[in-house]
């Protein structure tokens, strides 16, 4: 059974399934449903931004 299938036919199965996975993900992360969820993954990195001292001056 195995002498049916050769290394290019491999291959060629190994590529095809990367290239269904691919286009499976890049569908599901441009769907317009994860649009919010993105968003606010988006504003993580300013979530934890230190507020500014406040100068003895000023207090």
């Amino acid at each position: 059974m195995f002498e049916l299938i050769d290394i290019g036919t491999l291959r060629g199965l190994g590529s095809a399934l990367v290239l269904i996975a691919f286009t499976a993900v890049t569908l599901w992360a441009y769907s317009g449903k994860r649009r919010d969820a993105f968003a606010e993954a988006a504003n993580l990195p300013f979530a934890d931004e230190p507020k500014p001292a406040v100068s003895r001056t000023q207090a």
